[in-house]
């Protein structure tokens, strides 16, 4: 072997060790920070669980309590179901919290004092129901009015606080833990790549009939790290943002549909009053009953049962249609998304055409300026989300003036399309811009009819497009909503 074919020999040896001596290093460097990774993820699990515990042993102690004073004061056994189905789960609540802390020297610690505090709470609340099923409701009141119950309630949550703020504070622990972890990633990474090139620079020296394949794979790579970067910013935004959504809208269902609940269940038991009123004058089998009993059985006839039962009604006809537009948001997610070319001038001229009648008769007008004129998308969805645009600005617009109403689409970027409905209605107050897209909620003067659902289902429906919708606007001057789509939606079915 010549002398040259040896220092190629030896160069390429050299060159793979060097390699691999990199290689290895950042794998095992991965790993290290793969594993801390993932211990820190579910120590975060972990306290996210013993948070959620924490809330939800607070929440069935509540619900017993309101359950017990309920039947305390109106000795109806329909407020102890509430009662019973809680005190049934807190005692496994209370154990599975303290299975969950052992591990947590200072909630540890506590537990002592919240076991025996939730103990003597629902003695508290036992004894009050016995009380009163024994015939003794002054001493049950009584009791309940002394301040026993609510300074156990305080202690509890005072302990049950210390938990959430504790878990609160050990997730942002674990949390920046996890950042730092990444941070690290990254530079190891880079650190690496840089070394992995010198490396490849030098063996591309040695072996020159290499040199465009392994350019060009340094070029995928370097675009595939870039994009990953993006991706992964992209990806835990939309998580962040759709756990917030999930958490207001659990809030405002479980808000708005206890209302109506809680009037139904207090009317049940003045339909039970007055039931009895007209039970004593209808069934007292001939024997002589008194003017004030006459009188009691017709007003309850007259005006206790009809009231009653009308704010039943208005109050379950309420809960269906909160229940109803709950079920069209739910149903809409669930559809599967059917991208096709769509020609935005047809369309905006369809919908046009079919409110035009309601805008002329004002004298009002509408003005089209389409520059992106088509985009791959769900024809249902857009169609949707445009028609309740349209329509809002019809319901609100300004009583002093014509209403003008104006459509612009435009590109934005390679990948978006901007569609931007402008009236000059009423206008939304600026704390308001948010409050709007969500479900149920109303802003300004409410003298249209209406759920409170139409702009919450535009969202919705952007959102499943793979866009957003957004809303400027100031009171009395007019609103202007901004609609971001992907110009081609089978690219997002697709990944």
């Amino acid at each position: 072997m010549s002398a040259t074919q040896t220092g190629f020999v030896r160069s390429t040896l050299l060159f793979l060790l060097i390699g691999t001596g990199i290689l290895i290093g950042i794998i095992v460097a991965t790993l290290g920070l793969v594993e801390r990774t993932r211990s820190t993820f579910d120590y975060i699990l972990q306290e996210r669980s013993i948070r959620r515990m924490s809330a939800d042993l607070m929440q069935k102690l509540t619900d017993a309590e309101t359950g017990q004073r309920g039947f305390v004061i109106t000795r109806d056994e329909l407020f102890l179901q509430p009662y019973e189905g809680a005190t049934a789960e807190i005692r496994d609540d209370l154990a599975q919290l303290g299975e969950a802390v052992k591990d947590r020297p200072i909630k540890a610690a506590q537990m002592a004092e919240l076991r025996d505090r939730v103990r003597s709470k629902l003695d508290e609340m036992g004894q009050t129901i016995n009380l009163v099923r024994s015939g003794e409701p002054d001493q049950a009141i009584e009791l309940v009015q002394s301040d026993v119950g609510r300074e156990l309630m305080d202690d509890i949550r005072e302990i049950l606080d210390r938990f959430k703020e504790l878990s609160d504070a050990n997730v942002e622990s674990g949390t920046q833990d996890q950042l730092a972890a990444t941070q690290q990633l990254q530079w190891i990474t880079i650190g690496g790549g840089i070394a992995i090139i010198a490396v490849m620079g030098g063996a591309l020296l040695v072996v020159a009939q290499h040199v465009r394949a392994l350019a060009s794979s340094r070029r995928e790579v370097e675009v595939l790290n870039e994009g990953l970067e993006a991706r992964v910013a992209e990806r835990t935004e939309d998580l962040m943002q759709a756990n917030q959504e999930i958490q207001r809208f659990a809030y405002i269902v479980t808000h708005d549909l206890r209302a109506p609940l809680v009037n139904i269940m207090g009317f049940t038991a003045e339909l039970d009053a007055s039931l009895k009123a007209l039970q004593a004058y209808v069934l007292n089998d001939g024997k002589a009953i008194s003017e004030e009993q006459i009188h009691e059985a017709r007003l309850a006839a007259a005006e206790d049962l009809p009231e009653a039962i009308g704010f039943i009604r208005s109050s379950t006809k309420k809960m269906d249609g909160l229940i109803n537009a709950i079920l069209k948001i739910s149903r809409d997610g669930r559809r599967q998304l059917k991208p096709e070319i769509v020609e935005l001038q047809p369309m905006l001229e369809t919908i046009t055409a079919s409110v035009y009648h309601q805008i002329s008769e004002s004298d009002g007008n509408i003005d089209l300026d389409i520059k992106a004129p088509r985009l791959n998308t769900d024809r249902l969805s857009v169609e949707q989300i445009l028609g309740n645009l349209f329509d809002n600005a019809i319901k609100y617009k300004h009583p002093d003036r014509p209403l003008a109403l104006a459509v612009r689409t435009a590109p934005e970027g390679r990948l978006m399309v901007r569609i931007e409905v402008e009236d000059n209605g009423r206008g939304i107050a600026e704390q308001d811009h948010e409050r709007i897209f969500e479900l149920f909620r109303r802003s300004g003067h409410q003298d249209q009819s209406g759920e409170g659902i139409g702009l919450a289902h535009v969202r919705s429906l952007a959102r499943n497009l793979g866009g957003e919708i957004t809303v400027r606007s100031r009171l009395g001057k007019g609103s202007t909503f901004v609609l971001r789509l992907p110009s081609d939606l089978s690219r997002l079915v697709r990944s």
